[in-house]
């Protein structure tokens, strides 16, 4: 991989991760756990596949995941996070609440898989009555399930169905997604094509986080309009005295 030649923590960040993908890989790999290759293509429609086996292979040489066999007769390739490439999802949580503006409607082109519910309801959902007993709901969209539980004050999401759901959400996950932030309420979500099992109620435990995108900016302590200037300097080792005579 190419490499900015800085010093500087965010270059040399960007030279481990910013590629175009990876972060995706990571995405896949936080979402799902462990994966098989041909599962992490579903997940990134549009990827070449040579360009999926070449970040794979420098993701695992940066340290970031690491490839298992799986055992006879079906054996496979699997593909995990290491403990360093899971560290990325702070990472990749900063990435989601920013990029939350540029989400308000999507483009023509766009697609939503399903199963990219679950980073977004980790970071924007919240239990709205920490103080009550667990709920659990699930959301089915064509074959896919996503199991989301309020509790503690916390929201969970995970792939898979739910054990024993209070309530379940069929229909497009995007409508789904919208009920869920309060965006559209429960009548105009049935309208437009969701179906809501069991108890309807549970849903109120879920709703956004407060939207930390649109706090006041701090100023600047230098002043509006201010600019720093600074020229940039190379490393290098100190120089030594030459001995006196």
């Amino acid at each position: 991989m190419r490499s900015y030649g800085q010093f500087c923590g965010l270059a040399k960040s960007l030279d481990v991760i910013g590629d175009r993908w990876t972060l995706l890989i990571v995405r896949e790999l936080l979402i799902r756990g462990p994966s098989r290759y041909t599962d992490l293509r579903i997940g990134l429609p549009g990827i070449p596949t040579n360009l999926l086996a070449d970040r794979l292979r420098d993701m695992e040489e940066a340290g970031l995941l690491r490839r298992d066999m799986s055992p006879a007769p079906a054996a496979a390739a699997g593909y995990a996070l290491t403990p360093r490439g899971e560290a990325l999802e702070t990472v990749i949580a900063a990435l989601g609440r920013w990029a939350a503006p540029l989400l308000e409607a999507p483009a023509k082109d766009d697609v939503f898989l399903p199963h990219w519910l679950v980073l977004p309801a980790r970071l924007y959902l919240t239990d709205r009555a920490p103080r009550k007993p667990p709920v659990r709901i699930e959301v089915r969209d064509r074959d896919e399930r996503v199991t989301l539980e309020a509790a503690n004050g916390r929201v969970t999401a995970r792939v898979g169905p739910a054990d024993q759901p209070d309530a379940v959400i069929i229909g497009p996950t995007p409508l789904a997604w919208q009920l869920l932030l309060a965006k559209i309420d429960l009548a105009h979500a049935r309208k437009a094509g969701l179906a809501i099992e069991g108890k309807p109620a549970a849903l109120k435990r879920f709703g956004p986080l407060p939207r930390q995108w649109e706090r006041e900016p701090q100023r600047s302590p230098v002043g509006r309009g201010a600019r720093v200037r600074s020229s940039p300097q190379r490393i290098s080792r100190p120089r030594q005295r030459a001995p006196s005579r």
